[in-house]
């Protein structure tokens, strides 16, 4: 097998086709030009066709083809897969690569890594890989990721950056300036220089404009903010994320428990968190797990058929009521015609009512300060759109079967269950978030159970009570 230097180069194969699509995704005819060439064993031209991606689309084509693929095409484009390239593709996707490469072969992309990037790599392996791993690494990368693996899943720990300029608040402009040229072993992108004590606890901040905007010799003391926000190593992500938005930030100095520097977050890095988390809110209020179509098919089952079950024993308290009126809907049989509408209508307006608390919920919007204020607009709301659906669904009940007593029940039935459904939109996510559990969890569960219940029996009820039916 020849050496990658020594494959041709792209211009030597004649592909005769397009990469990529009018919306920059890579075309299918593309696709199957790779699978075609790994399935015929022709790694020169498979290692040809890949070379001519950017980072993000080989990440994109390892995603794309096949499971049982992607290690063969790890093989075959050999030097193309990257340290860019691990850290963009999915995390199932991830590991099927890395079980294809030799334990030094990803060390030596871990090392190429930002400390946070190269976590979250070395994160999902098992402990076995772990340790084979690292003990490939630089002594100071292994000591550096061991430390950031030390920390609690999804912390500031876990997704800050060791690299970073920290100076003493002494010196001046220029003294700053040349030790930047002459420090060889810096970081090499940074936004923002990091003033401390001699403790090493942060007291300001310094940006990179200002210092290239400021003589010489001005101290660093004049020209630095000394507000600044902190973050605890122990923050969760999604709180940070909160911080960064709140507070505009580019990055931000992350301190252990006695206050000293230890590290920094980035805004790149925000922007991944706030995607994943809202993704993950969303996939939670479904029930249907991670929600990744890379993940495996047992993983994904197990993930959602918990929730279909819960569903099931929530369905069956509805089906309960309607069983206790079955004599009233035997005598009536609009009843039943009617009995999805108001369940249905309850079901969207609750959904509608949560979605909006979970996700004021997750971005801080919704504390205890503002609770009562919320929910009693959520009332109001509920209230309004109650009543115009309900007028809605009375005079077309009335006009379908001839029938003003039935239009009526329906209409004030329809008019309780949408505000039902919209009080228990907004408290029931409320509830578990004081009970500290994830309202995107369960919330779904509880809500789709109350307002089907609820509708079904206010109809029927109302039904009954009202001498419509005996």
């Amino acid at each position: 097998m020849a050496d990658i230097a020594e494959l041709p180069r792209d211009d030597e194969f004649d592909r005769g086709v397009e990469t990529h699509d009018d919306d920059n995704l890579l075309t299918p005819g593309f696709v199957r030009s790779v699978l075609d060439s790994l399935e015929n064993g022709e790694r020169e031209e498979t290692y040809a066709l890949v070379q001519q991606l950017h980072n993000a689309d080989i990440a994109d084509l390892f995603e794309i083809v096949p499971n049982d693929q992607r290690a063969v095409l790890a093989v075959a484009i050999g030097d193309l897969v990257s340290a860019e390239v691990l850290a963009e593709v999915n995390d199932y996707v991830r590991d099927d690569i890395i079980d294809a490469l030799p334990a030094a072969r990803v060390a030596g992309l871990a090392g190429q890594l930002e400390t946070d990037d190269a976590v979250a790599i070395i994160e999902e392996m098992d402990d076995a890989d772990q340790q084979a791993v690292l003990a490939e690494l630089e002594p100071e990368d292994r000591a550096a990721i061991e430390s950031a693996l030390s920390f609690p899943e999804e912390s500031a720990g876990r997704i800050m950056q060791r690299d970073l300029v920290a100076v003493p608040e002494h010196i001046t402009v220029g003294q700053l300036i040349d030790y930047l040229r002459e420090g060889g072993d810096l970081s090499t992108e940074f936004w923002e220089i990091f003033v401390v004590d001699p403790q090493h606890r942060p007291i300001g901040t310094c940006h990179l404009s200002w210092i290239l905007r400021t003589p010489r010799d001005i101290p660093l003391s004049d020209v630095m903010k000394r507000e600044q926000t902190l973050i605890p190593v122990g923050m969760d992500q999604e709180e940070v994320a909160q911080r960064f938005q709140k507070y505009a930030l580019i990055s931000a100095a992350v301190i252990d428990d006695a206050g000293r520097l230890i590290g920094v977050i980035t805004a790149d890095d925000i922007v991944h968190i706030i995607s994943d988390e809202a993704g993950e809110d969303i996939l939670l209020l479904s029930g249907a797990g991670e929600g990744d179509i890379n993940e495996p098919l047992r993983e994904t089952y197990s993930a959602r058929v918990r929730w279909l079950v819960a569903n099931l024993g929530t369905a069956m308290v509805a089906s309960g009521i309607i069983w206790a009126f079955g004599a009233a809907i035997e005598t009536m049989v609009a009843l039943a015609i009617l009995m999805p509408i108001v369940a249905s209508i309850g079901g969207n307006a609750g959904t509608q009512t949560m979605a909006v608390a979970v996700r004021a919920l997750a971005m801080n919007q919704l504390t205890r300060s503002n609770t009562a204020r919320i929910v009693w607009r959520e009332v109001r709301v509920a209230l309004m759109n109650g009543a115009t659906i309900a007028v809605l669904i009375g005079i077309g009940t009335w006009l379908a079967f001839g029938n003003p007593m039935l239009g009526g029940v329906i209409a004030c039935a329809m008019l309780f269950n949408v505000l039902i459904s919209g009080l228990a939109g907004v408290m029931v996510p409320i509830i578990l978030d004081r009970l500290d559990q994830d309202p995107a969890v369960a919330s779904s569960v509880f809500v789709t159970m109350i307002t089907d219940s609820m509708g079904f029996l206010i109809f029927l009820g109302l039904a009954v009570a009202s001498g419509l039916v005996g």
